[in-house]
């Protein structure tokens, strides 16, 4: 048993963490792109000449064929300053996968080229007003008309869906009159189709990614958008969620780490009462509990990382890394706000942006009340 990355993956981390740090922007990118809501189009441009995109596409297609653990440290690099860079990359790269895993050799050919280069980008919407938790009870409808699907309802949440040039793997009701967990199909729908309407809600975290409520009336999608078989939707949403998990958990801990680096030097420079406030026990221990909690956080995405390169099933393993990734997260941002006292409060001491995150972290990708039940079932409770 390994407790280490092999010299190639040891050499993948420094490339993909300096790349972050000079060609990415490090964090004053960062800070712009929250500060000003915008979608981080430059790094995404960065990232795709690259080649990075494609990191888990198969190389007859033009990617690198790698397997989940470079995924992971990727992700990891990409949310090292702020989650919501994790999350553009995610939802591009994990939302990709379904047409890697499930699309047509012509959808395969006709997309992921594109998508490799920065062309054409991707994004997941199930979320639904009254369908959060309860993913299985969508009721957007997409009825089947000769060559065509019609689509009608709402969607909310739904992570970088207005970005230009983005395809939406929408989760829709084909079968009105199955049981809610069949019926249920994915659709590659255009963010510039007729009839389909975007509003970007001004939420509290994932201010660069975006998050957006769409409005779909009489959206006519060709029947070769359909990935996959029709109402095998749920089946192929189950196989998202895993890695997507995995590379949300894996931006999780690695934000979380930056927290307590920051922590850990404000404490050193910060002097009261004659001396730096990092000679407090009350402080040494706090910090020695952050810095714990985020190793045993990345060992258990890590673990998942691994099992997913193994092709072993880890849907349990992944809601754990999940839980304790997003938890962890917010818990020493939280701490980190109270080390930093009055600066905290302040954006460009970047604490604030990851306690946001980190609470966001805790909803987002299914809420740790969910990820919970999802454990407990693999217990067989």
């Amino acid at each position: 048993m390994r407790f280490d990355f092999s010299d190639e993956q040891q050499l993948w981390h420094d490339t993909v963490n300096r790349f972050i740090d000079s060609e990415g922007g490090g964090r004053e990118y960062a800070r712009r792109c929250d500060g000003e809501r915008r979608y981080p189009y430059e790094l995404y441009e960065k990232v795709a000449k690259q080649g990075w995109l494609g990191l888990l596409v198969p190389e007859e297609y033009g990617g690198m064929g790698a397997d989940a653990m470079f995924y992971a440290i990727f992700m990891g690099a990409m949310g090292k300053y702020a989650v919501d860079f994790s999350s553009a990359f995610g939802v591009t790269t994990f939302t990709a996968m379904n047409l890697v895993r499930h699309g047509t050799r012509q959808q395969k050919e006709q997309y992921l080229p594109a998508f490799i280069e920065g062309r054409v980008r991707f994004s997941i919407s199930m979320t639904e007003p009254n369908a959060g938790s309860d993913v299985a009870s969508l009721t957007t409808r997409a009825e089947l008309k000769d060559d065509h699907f019609v689509l009608n309802g709402q969607k909310v949440f739904a992570s970088a869906a207005h970005a230009r040039d983005n395809i939406i793997c929408m989760a829709v009701r084909t079968d009105p009159n199955a049981p809610k967990h069949k019926g249920i199909s994915l659709l590659l729908v255009p963010n510039d189709t007729p009839g389909l309407e975007l509003r970007l809600l001004p939420t509290l975290a994932r201010r660069s990614t975006g998050t957006n409520e769409i409005f779909l009336t009489d959206v006519r999608v060709p029947y070769q958008n359909l990935i996959g078989e029709l109402n095998h939707g749920w089946r192929y949403l189950v196989e998202h969620l895993e890695i997507e998990r995995l590379a949300i958990s894996a931006g999780y801990v690695s934000c979380a780490q930056t927290a307590v680096s920051d922590a850990l030097r404000y404490a050193k420079e910060r002097h009261q009462f004659g001396r730096a406030i990092g000679e407090f026990q009350v402080i040494k221990h706090m910090l020695a509990d952050m810095q714990t909690q985020v190793d045993a956080a990345t060992l258990m995405v890590y673990r998942v990382a691994y099992l997913a390169s193994q092709g072993r099933a880890c849907t349990r393993e992944a809601a754990m890394a999940k839980l304790i990734a997003s938890e962890t997260l917010l818990d020493v941002a939280t701490k980190g706000m109270q080390i930093l006292g009055g600066y905290a409060q302040l954006p460009e001491y970047d604490m604030e942006r990851y306690w946001r995150e980190g609470k966001q972290a805790t909803v987002g990708g299914g809420t740790s009340q969910i990820q919970r039940s999802i454990i407990a079932k693999g217990m067989g409770l």
